[in-house]
């Protein structure tokens, strides 16, 4: 085993001390219950620092509210534009492939299982939608934004699932590290960046190498503010790339919690879908985007007419996109197949949930202007 390698396995014993040691003192004064109630206010980048917290949790605040100096402004404006006019197929690549690519990692499946339980696929697409929402808005870290919160949020939950689990009785460390560690949240971070463009692609979208590096850019400064070491995430697609192939890809295995999480998903779509005309359709789709040993792992049924209409879904969309900026007409085919295959719009992914999800304004104005209907 190379350097690097003995490095990357190193990390599943470590958490995030700057979020863990908030979590500690909170529990130790008994705050937790007070803080969570603060912090349900404070939304957006440009509210100041709530006066009456503890100091450890102001000292964090302050301390994560801002991107590396290394950020480039350009890159995430280029990102951004990306995202107005694909954001319904990352949204939809992540809620039918990256979804089930996180259960198929068998640590992370169980971290869920003990959490959230195994039957709430509808709170982890709200929260991981909203995240993406936040993270692909115009100037997410500045004025008018709300992703500096959200990151230091999402950093807090992870801490607090890390301090419960670990002192539960009901996970080893010796053995399978510390939950949430640092090697779980550099696997999601491929996973919701790498694999999801890798996705698009499997599902006849084309992204230029320009539009995937930017795409990977803003993964890689929002992974920083979670609170990954900056030493281990690579600094270039073709680097991410290779770490998603060679270590998170080869992590992936068959696990109960994992088959039981990706079902209770699928029967969430099955809900949505309207009657049983498309009965069959989201397996397809998974199956297209994943791995097929993964699907087969995560027990995902196969429709052979689907499947049929799928592949050739995505080969008529590849050629749709070669003509797309030359005919108006092309484009809005094109749309209209990502709309009806698909399939769960934004809204849609809240459905019975107490939350909405709140959409930037020009995403909202640019995916309502191409026919998606996304809430006001």
């Amino acid at each position: 085993m190379n350097d690097r390698l003995q490095f990357l396995e190193s990390l599943k014993h470590e958490g995030d001390p700057l979020a863990d040691e908030v979590i500690a003192e909170l529990v130790s004064e008994g705050s937790i219950q007070q803080v969570n109630e603060v912090l349900a206010e404070f939304r957006s980048n440009d509210q100041p620092v709530p006066e009456h917290l503890p100091d450890v949790v102001r000292r964090y605040l302050i301390a994560t509210d801002a991107p590396p100096a290394w950020t480039d402004a350009s890159r995430l404006a280029r990102a951004h534009e990306f995202f107005l006019d694909d954001g319904m197929h990352v949204a939809s690549v992540l809620s039918f492939g990256a979804m089930v690519n996180c259960y198929a990692q068998p640590r992370p499946s169980k971290v869920l299982a003990l959490t959230h339980g195994l039957a709430q696929p509808q709170r982890r697409l709200s929260e991981t939608s909203q995240f993406v929402l936040n993270m692909m808005g115009p100037d997410q870290f500045g004025t008018g934004g709300s992703f500096v919160p959200t990151i230091q949020k999402t950093r807090l939950i992870h801490a607090a699932v890390r301090f419960f689990i670990t002192r539960s009785g009901r996970w080893d460390v010796e053995a399978d590290g510390v939950p949430i560690c640092q090697q779980d949240l550099l696997g999601a971070l491929m996973i919701f960046s790498v694999q999801v463009i890798d996705g698009m692609r499997r599902i006849g979208i084309s992204v230029t190498e320009t539009e995937a590096e930017d795409y990977y850019y803003v993964w890689r400064v929002t992974g920083t503010l979670l609170g990954i070491r900056e030493d281990a995430i690579p600094t270039t697609l073709a680097e991410a790339e290779e770490l998603s192939r060679t270590v998170v890809e080869a992590s992936y295995a068959p696990s109960e919690e994992g088959v039981v999480l990706t079902r209770a998903l699928l029967d969430l779509y099955a809900k949505l879908m309207p009657g049983r005309t498309f009965d069959g359709v989201v397996p397809a789709m998974i199956r297209q985007v994943v791995a097929p040993e993964v699907a087969d792992w995560m027990r995902v049924p196969r429709s052979r007419g689907w499947g049929g209409v799928v592949r050739g879904a995505a080969r008529m969309m590849r050629l749709l996109e070669r003509a797309e900026d030359d005919s108006v007409v092309a484009r809005r085919v094109l749309d209209r197949s990502a709309r009806m295959l698909l399939g769960l719009n934004v809204r849609q992914l809240t459905d019975g949930q107490s939350t909405a999800l709140t959409v930037p304004g020009d995403l909202r104005e640019r995916w309502q202007d191409r026919g998606f209907q996304v809430p006001g």
